[in-house]
């Protein structure tokens, strides 16, 4: 069964769509990004948050203390690692499920072979995270057999059932696709999550 995220929930409108359709998880953006939110105001958001949705933080390069009272004000679940971080770093959150990202279309078994053991999962996402570009899904088919994997990258409401077909991700993550006007569209989100649970 392969879940949803709905990642770069910045405003009480996103709150109110997703603890409606129930995604899996949520992502809460912290490194620098449009979709960028303060400490104080991803706390506020979790405290509204249904509580069977998982909250995910998004962190590059941050450092550890500041992730740490970063998860602990915000009660995350997982810590998502989009940087440069070191297998070490990775390993010294001991009371998190980590996530680690990686670039789909560079060397993407060598990698995750290095964080083996340091990072519960791997998110493969484009060459520019939250652009809504695609990479080549062809470069992962069959590595969610031994791994984890979470699919990102120019995911939507339109390709996300070929995406799960083809890759047979544990979790798809979307962003830009489900965005409206003025943050996540309910009718996008209903979609986007309607079809992951129709073919995962």
């Amino acid at each position: 069964m392969t879940e949803a995220k709905i990642c770069g929930i910045k405003n009480q409108s996103d709150v109110e769509i997703v603890n409606d359709l129930k995604p899996d998880y949520i992502g809460l953006v912290f490194a620098k990004s449009k979709r960028q939110v303060t400490l104080e105001k991803a706390a506020e958001l979790s405290k509204n948050l249904d509580g069977k949705i998982k909250k995910v933080g998004v962190f590059v390069d941050e450092d550890p203390e500041k992730v740490t009272k970063i998860a602990k004000a915000c009660e995350l679940d997982i810590l998502q690692f989009h940087g440069k971080e070191s297998p070490e770093y990775c390993s010294s959150f001991k009371d998190y499920e980590i996530w680690k990202s990686f670039v789909g279309d560079e060397n993407i078994i060598e990698n995750i072979k290095k964080y083996d053991g340091c990072a519960d999962a791997f998110l493969v996402d484009s060459s520019v995270p939250g652009s809504g570009k695609k990479f080549d899904w062809n470069n992962i088919k069959g590595l969610s057999e031994s791994y984890k994997i979470i699919l990102a990258g120019g995911l939507n409401p339109e390709n996300i059932a070929e995406a799960v077909k083809k890759v047979k991700p544990q979790v798809v993550d979307v962003s830009s696709g489900v965005e409206g006007n003025n943050g996540k569209s309910r009718e996008k989100v209903e979609k986007f999550i309607g079809e992951v649970r129709l073919h995962g």
